[in-house]
């Protein structure tokens, strides 16, 4: 489907506005700011447990979630559901596990829950080098779609384009959190969750309404549509063929279920709001959010195959990831309508929004992780505020350009699963350490140094070596073949051996833990007392 001009002129109109008020906002605070490090990283902690909620969410309702679930169930059917299913059990063992207690042990990222009774420096650089690792991994997937998008506004012809978008999306990324910091980028992320909600409904209204409510007509509409038959709506499609497809999608289903909780963008959300009671309220409000809208990725995945058909969903983009704006397109109306001309130009404009929202957290959390855990362990640490927050701002524009680089090299790939890689990560090396600190009062620094690498090296390695990289016609180099591991996600090798990790590190450390610290920290993650 090639869009036309129509559609290019009124979603770039709609895209500009959302920039143009995005950087007021960023401008407006920028002025009213006071230059501290917990002005930059936390927003001085005055955000209420509501407009944390919509922040957290529109944190996670990232264009993986709008673009790429839609378009990996549109392709799958059934199999594609466990995007959308794992996303959202994964806040249950935020909100039981990590939420209240992060709030109260850290102070602006993971590496402060973790360094709290042990030694600083080492664990301070393996955390930071883990959190920048997730946050850029993340951020290729939002590249990813944006250059996906474009390539869909512009005809679907100009490579140029979808590069330009990319190196637009990231400039733009940098200005929000140099200039911004955490306030503007809250309120950016409020904005969208509003924005993407909206569109979202609308979208998921529009289809019912096609199908008058019949849920079972959806369904049998898209198994026919999409070239499978009935197969498209039983599991097997992606993840049944052998053992190995088996195993990924265990895999997989431990990556989401597991990530979140580790995902510094999230974690560092905990940390804007002035009690730990306030950030479990914001859970529960990002909870209903994000419930909301992942039901309705499933309704939008299978009414693309059925209004749209699989077929020409893949032949727009070979990993699904125009489905939603094909969808829209349809629902208005079709070629040359006016309607579809403007329901495509709204949802173009809003992931274009998501991208841009979710970009600026990302950037955020892997900055403060530059900024307050690897400079300020690597030289002495009564190293000014401003300063710490002046490399921030550097830090946010080297990984814009890492994050640039590494778009434009894998842009054909499903921004789901590229998400799904970054989930992986995050389970493997962030969350064994996480848990361990809050949970094991014997956990010693060499338990905590192991478990981040033990479970972040193998994770990346088992990448390098996997189908995603090399060996198959989807893979980032098609031309060679370096594979070695069956498996596309990494979690259920990965995630064993990072708490394996980390329980082998502290049997064999000969280090005696600090009763008063431990007494300290237990005290202060169950009560609150002494908390920032």
């Amino acid at each position: 489907m090639i869009v036309g001009g129509d559609h290019q002129t009124l979603a770039l109109l709609l895209f500009s506005a959302f920039v143009a008020a995005t950087l007021a906002i960023t401008t407006w605070v920028s002025r009213n700011r006071r230059g501290s490090a917990e002005e930059f990283y936390t927003g001085g902690r005055l955000f209420s447990p509501m407009e944390n909620g919509f922040a957290i969410a529109g944190d996670y309702m990232s264009a993986a979630s709008f673009l790429g679930i839609s378009g990996l169930i549109a392709l799958f059917g059934y199999d594609g559901m466990q995007y959308s299913v794992g996303f959202l059990v994964a806040w249950l063992v935020v909100l039981l596990l990590v939420a209240e207690l992060v709030r109260n042990c850290g102070r602006f990222t993971l590496a402060d829950v973790v360094a709290a009774r042990m030694s600083e420096r080492p664990v301070r650089v393996a955390a930071g080098t883990s959190s920048v690792t997730v946050s850029v991994l993340y951020l290729v997937a939002q590249m990813v779609g944006a250059g996906s998008l474009v390539a869909l506004l512009l005809g679907g012809t100009s490579d140029a384009a979808r590069s330009w978008t990319v190196i637009g999306v990231g400039a733009l990324m940098v200005v929000y959190v140099s200039l911004g910091g955490m306030r503007a980028t809250t309120w950016i992320q409020i904005v969208k969750a509003v924005l993407l909600m909206a569109g979202t409904i609308t979208l998921t209204v529009l289809v019912l309404l096609r199908f008058h409510g019949d849920i079972n007509l959806l369904l049998n509409s898209a198994a026919e549509h999409s070239g499978h038959g009935k197969e498209f709506l039983s599991p097997g499609l992606k993840y049944g063929g052998d053992w190995t497809a088996r195993c990924d999608f265990i895999s997989l289903g431990l990556a989401l279920v597991l990530g979140t909780a580790g995902l510094p963008h999230i974690l560092s959300r905990f940390y804007t709001v002035p009690t730990a009671r306030a950030a479990r309220r914001s859970v529960v409000w990002s909870i209903g959010l994000i419930g909301g809208f992942y039901l309705m990725t499933i309704v939008l995945g299978f009414g693309a195959a059925a209004l749209v058909g699989s077929a020409e969903v893949k032949a727009s983009n070979p990993a699904g990831n125009t489905a939603v704006a094909l969808l829209a397109y349809n629902l208005g109306g079709g070629a040359g309508s006016t309607g579809g001309t403007v329901l495509f130009a709204v949802v173009a404009a809003v992931a274009f929004a998501t991208i841009l929202a979710v970009v600026a957290g990302i950037t955020l959390a892997s900055s403060a992780s530059v900024a307050h855990d690897l400079y300020a362990s690597l030289r002495r640490r009564h190293a000014k505020q401003r300063s710490e927050v002046a490399v921030a701002r550097v830090a946010a524009v080297g990984i814009g350009a890492v994050a640039i680089a590494l778009g434009l090299l894998a842009r054909d790939l499903n921004v789901a699963f590229l998400v799904g890689l970054a989930f992986a990560v995050a389970a493997s090396a962030n969350l064994p350490v996480l848990l361990y600190s809050l949970f094991w009062r014997n956990f010693t620094t060499r338990g905590a140094v192991w478990s981040v690498y033990g479970g972040l090296v193998p994770a990346l390695v088992l990448v390098l070596v996997s189908p995603v990289v090399s060996g198959s016609p989807e893979s980032l180099f098609p031309g060679v073949d370096f594979q070695f591991f069956p498996l596309q996600n990494p979690g259920l090798v990965s995630i064993p051996l990072g708490f394996l990790a980390g329980w082998l590190g502290t049997v064999t450390s000969g280090e005696i833990p600090d009763e008063a610290k431990n007494a300290e920290a237990e005290v202060r993650s169950l009560t609150g007392a002494g908390a920032v």
